[in-house]
């Protein structure tokens, strides 16, 4: 017999409500198994291709787990010094930035602002509060992503589950889906089928996408001799993972450190204009189409929405689960939206008999 409608929105609303309260008390401690599941999740199709290519699993994964200790231990070496570096430096020369452009305001609007004008104290205030708190704020935001638990711990933990998660990633699915229920099973497996659909083409995509627009925009920055090109790049790299900011925050923080570092010289700060602006095209023609798909279903105002909301109720953690939890909320409207268009709710009791 059947579970009835109310009997299964019971158990499915507790589990629901147990995977929220674990979240909540145990967020930091599951921080590290999250990263390393993402990580299984992320590098799986490149296990799968590797078995396809002749390798065992064991192999795909130790192969897989190689390189990504290589890379980490370069980037440790080469660029996390630089980054923090130049993290550092443009905190402290914010109140000169700010300071150009009161200079820059005068001269054009003197009537605008004076000594006593409101623009001009809040634009001082502005960068001497960027200046006093910016690294209080980068110190809180390296503890909220790395702090939460001992960084030792993370480091080492996060990747040893990541190693083991890869390496039984296809039995779990096998066992996950031998305990689906019978009677829902064909349903469950379609909803899921679409969630890895949607997860696969915007994470993995989305994440291919920040990684290469991050590294153009530094290594071109670089290049154009702005000083923060490293930290800049990185910035507007993450931020791409929302369709638009990216690109937008980290146009703005560039040109507005071009017109600081290069003013006068309009070919250089045209130059880095540019690179945004063909940052910009290489996404919306190339990147995007190839890597991510044009429908994934995450539209950015309801993952920005979700990203806020989980970050602001479980932190960090929060922030990691949030795609994954809208994609599968997006998939779970849109089947409960094709449900009730085949209802009588929607169609009406006239609609049968006119389409008969």
């Amino acid at each position: 017999m059947a579970l009835s409608v109310r009997q299964q929105i019971t158990y499915w609303g507790s589990a629901i409500l147990l995977f929220l309260t674990i979240l909540w008390f145990l967020g930091d401690v599951l921080l590290p198994f999250i990263v390393g599941g993402a990580i299984a999740y992320f590098m799986d199709p490149v296990a799968d291709r590797l078995q396809r290519a002749g390798f065992s699993r064991m192999w795909a994964t130790i192969t897989i787990s190689a390189v990504a200790v290589l890379v980490f231990v370069l980037m440790a070496l080469l660029i996390i010094p630089t980054m923090v570096n130049q993290l550092t430096s443009l905190i402290e020369i914010a109140p000169e930035l700010f300071s150009r452009l009161q200079t820059s305001l005068t001269e054009r609007f003197p009537q605008l602002i004076d000594a006593e004008s409101p623009v001009r104290q809040a634009l001082t205030s502005l960068g001497e509060t960027i200046q006093s708190r910016g690294g209080e704020l980068a110190n809180q935001v390296l503890n909220s992503a790395l702090g939460v638990v001992n960084i030792l711990v993370f480091v080492v933990v996060a990747p040893v589950v990541a190693f083991y998660l890869l390496l039984d990633w296809d039995n779990m699915v096998a066992k996950i889906d031998e305990l689906l229920p019978r009677d829902h099973r064909p349903v469950i497996r379609n909803l899921a089928s679409q969630i890895d659909q949607t997860l696969a083409s915007f994470v993995r995509g989305q994440g291919t996408v920040c990684l290469v627009l991050g590294t153009y925009y530094a290594v071109a920055l670089m290049l154009a001799g702005l000083q923060f090109g490293l930290i800049v790049g990185f910035i507007a790299g993450l931020l791409s993972f929302i369709p638009y900011i990216g690109a937008l925050i980290g146009g703005v923080l560039a040109i507005g450190l071009a017109l600081y570092q290069f003013w006068g010289e309009w070919v250089w700060i045209a130059v880095v204009a540019g690179i945004f602006m063909t940052g910009q095209a290489l996404e919306g023609n190339v990147l995007t189409p190839k890597l991510v798909g044009g429908s994934v279903g995450l539209h950015p105002v309801w993952l920005i929405f979700a990203l806020s909301a989980f970050g602001s109720l479980f932190g960090f953690v929060g922030m990691l689960v949030a795609v994954p939890v809208s994609a599968i909320i997006g998939v779970l409207v849109r089947f409960g939206l094709a449900q009730y268009r085949g209802s009588l709710l929607f169609r009406g009791l006239g609609q049968d008999s006119e389409d008969d």
